[in-house]
């Protein structure tokens, strides 16, 4: 089984990574966010992608997120490790929380968030009660015990458009519905990874209490320490997750 790993904000390259290759590839959907980096992590081949390109350049209402996907199947992914920098509404998931969450409500609009459009010879509907991959989940959770790193199970993603901030109205929205945590990256990447029958699975950083959870603005400099302490974790994770179960 082949295994990528989607970097979100902050995680740019899968350090440790022997055997390292990187491939300038293209999909009949465009050309991915940067080139896939292929190599071996603890003994297992891996196949990276920097969600945002190299350097951050590509804000995710403009991610080509057909093109990400189709690019990591091509190459021989069958399951997807997600990395996303999240803000926190859900009390136990404040700024450094790693989450796993269980569900997606999407907020986007305009994106290209499906395979199924055009030249079509019949509708396609994919089954999306449960968007991520219950196997994937559990090795993540198993991971975090062997690493003794704190990860808070379940929970809601609420994607949001971006790339602005949400204003504290629409946070308090969010919380009505269920939402636990904020990003901007989570779909359509998780359904397409559906689509293209992929497993898939996010961790998410916390990086940031949302707008209205706390007295303190938020700037970009808190959010990048955050980032820089927490994603060493969030490697510590996914190379443990790697080695238990070749994903």
């Amino acid at each position: 089984m082949g295994v990528a790993v989607i970097g979100g904000s902050g995680f740019y390259q899968l350090e440790g990574l022997e055997q390292r290759e990187e491939r300038v590839v293209t999909t009949r959907w465009g050309t991915p966010s940067a080139p896939l980096v292929k190599g071996v992590l603890n003994g297992v081949e891996v196949i990276f992608l920097a969600r945002h390109g190299i350097p951050h350049r590509i804000p995710p209402h403009r991610v080509n997120y057909r093109a990400n996907l189709q690019a990591l199947k091509d190459e021989g992914a069958d399951s997807i490790i997600a990395i996303n920098a999240v803000g926190g509404i859900h009390p136990r998931m404040g700024p450094e929380a790693l989450v796993l969450p269980d569900q997606i409500i999407d907020y986007t609009w305009g994106r290209e968030h499906t395979f199924f459009a055009d030249q079509l010879e019949e509708v396609v509907h994919v089954d999306f009660s449960y968007p991520y991959s219950e196997r994937l989940r559990q090795q993540l959770v198993a991971a975090a015990d062997a690493c003794s790193v704190e990860l808070q199970v379940g929970g809601v993603y609420g994607c949001t458009q971006g790339p602005r901030l949400e204003s504290a109205a629409e946070v308090n929205r969010l919380e009505r519905d269920g939402v636990d945590i904020i990003g901007m990256t989570a779909m359509p990447e998780a359904a397409l990874a559906r689509e293209l029958d992929l497993e898939y699975a996010t961790l998410a950083l916390v990086v940031n209490w949302a707008a209205g959870r706390s007295e303190a603005l938020i700037t970009m400099e808190e959010i990048h320490r955050v980032i820089n302490t927490g994603m060493i974790n969030v490697l510590s994770l996914v190379r443990e997750a790697l080695a238990r179960g070749e994903a």
